[in-house]
């Protein structure tokens, strides 16, 4: 409900109210920062589709793919395979539904600062609940599947 009321919606597009810009200044635990680059991050989506579904995100605020260097595009790209392998191992998703939502208009939410959502699937789980019940399942808290993550990704080959 919070999501669709708009409480953590920032005002604007500027990078002072963005909250992908204010998540990295946060401890791990606080910001959802599952894992760290140079260039961008990984966090766990506040609002997920499904369990586990986190976001890329350059550190730098710019709100299109077309302005990311190309350091910074191939950072998101490995932190993207990285986070793909990493849920995978920790929860045996079967597939991912991966992409950036480009613009307002497009279906941002947020479309000042570019992110990259990296969303887990698994068979069946589209079920009854979101349309007859309108809830959503969730059976874990975003800080335990944050932990979870993080220290899976440590121990992944290509931390």
């Amino acid at each position: 409900m919070a999501y669709i009321r708009g409480e953590s919606k920032p005002a604007d597009d500027s990078e002072r109210a963005c909250p992908f810009c204010r998540m990295p200044g946060l401890d791990d635990a606080d910001g959802l920062v599952v894992r760290r680059g140079s260039l961008a991050y990984a966090v766990l989506n506040l609002y997920p589709y499904a369990p586990g579904h986190l976001m890329v995100c350059p550190y730098r605020h710019i709100p299109d793919y077309t302005d990311t260097t190309d350091a910074e595009a191939a950072e998101i790209a490995d932190l993207t395979r990285q986070a793909m392998r990493t849920v995978r191992a920790v929860s045996g998703a079967g597939g991912f539904n991966v992409g950036m939502n480009q613009g307002h208009v497009a279906g941002a939410g947020i479309a000042g600062h570019l992110h990259q959502h990296v969303v887990p699937r698994w068979p069946g789980d589209q079920n009854f609940m979101p349309i007859i019940g309108r809830t959503r399942t969730l059976p874990e808290l975003l800080s335990d599947t944050r932990q979870l993550l993080a220290d899976a990704w440590l121990g992944s080959p290509d931390k």
